[in-house]
């Protein structure tokens, strides 16, 4: 007979199976960006429908899913829209860190880029175009950014150890070989050396791997030196962005990132901070 211990460990399970599954739903919604019918989301599951049923009906009676009374199709409110408004609203650089990115784009003369670190990844949050003429770099709008094909990417990853630069790519995924540059790596052990690369110079580099015919240069945003809370960059066409010109959009970008680290609003969030600290300190070691 199943004691009082044994059936509140079980209803914890349950609990955390619904909740896992409901998150599976909403970042499905997400990623398709349209509504969906409750076979697709139960194939694209590979869940029983009964039970894919259910939660459907505890994410609409909760507010964060819309059933189409006419077509029964399934979509994301707006309610995870607005709370990540909020969230932006609530962590986006103050204004004098706007400023250091204008400048940046001013001198560099370039596209610039600034992405905020969560537990496994990077996102984007802040960009200022320095480009007057001629090829002007304008990427498609994306909130993710894809570790291992961008400099940003690497200079986040580099912080971090082995193992957990491991276990985020793993997890962030290569993607398919046409879907990125020429020169995308598609290998761990590529991955790896490129990080050993820039933890020596300090600054990470992209050439074509993002995208065919753009190089992008990046450093980590680090508040004494320590923790990684963002990343910044600088990305534009192979044409401008090469030779000398690469080690000159370096330094640019190294100082941005130093004077953004001075006043970075997550650099005092506890959450993050220790959520980063397990991330870096998984093997037992500490973020370079």
């Amino acid at each position: 007979m199943t004691n009082a211990s044994e059936y509140s460990t079980l209803i914890v399970k349950m609990s955390n199976i619904l909740i896992e599954r409901c998150f599976d739903t909403i970042n499905l919604l997400a990623a398709e960006a349209k509504s969906l019918r409750l076979e697709d989301i139960v194939e694209r599951l590979d869940l029983p429908t009964s039970a894919v049923r259910r939660f459907l009906s505890v994410l609409c009676l909760i507010g964060w899913l819309e059933q189409d009374s006419q077509t029964g199709f399934y979509r994301l409110s707006l309610r995870l829209a607005v709370l990540a408004q909020r969230l932006l609203s609530a962590t986006k650089p103050p204004d004098i860190c706007q400023f250091i990115v204008n400048r940046l784009a001013q001198d560099s003369q370039e596209l610039v880029r600034v992405a905020t670190a969560q537990e496994d990844g990077l996102s984007w949050i802040a960009y200022a175009q320095g480009a007057k003429a001629g090829l002007i770099y304008e990427p498609e709008a994306t909130a993710e950014v894809p570790l291992q094909v961008t400099a940003d990417g690497k200079a986040w990853l580099a912080t971090l150890n082995t193992e957990a630069a491991v276990k985020a790519i793993l997890k962030n995924g290569f993607g398919h070989p046409d879907s990125h540059g020429p020169n995308a790596v598609q290998t761990i052990a590529a991955i790896l050396d490129q990080l050993e690369v820039t933890r020596d110079q300090g600054w990470a580099l992209a050439v074509e791997e993002a995208e065919p015919g753009v190089i992008s240069i990046a450093a980590a945003i680090r508040p004494n030196g320590r923790l990684p809370v963002g990343t910044v960059s600088v990305a534009g066409p192979s044409l401008r962005l090469s030779g000398e010109r690469i080690l000159e959009t370096s330094r640019l970008v190294s100082i941005a990132a130093d004077d953004l680290a001075a006043f970075w609003p997550l650099r005092h969030n506890p959450h993050y901070c220790n959520s980063v600290r397990m991330t870096a300190s998984c093997s037992g070691q500490h973020p370079r």
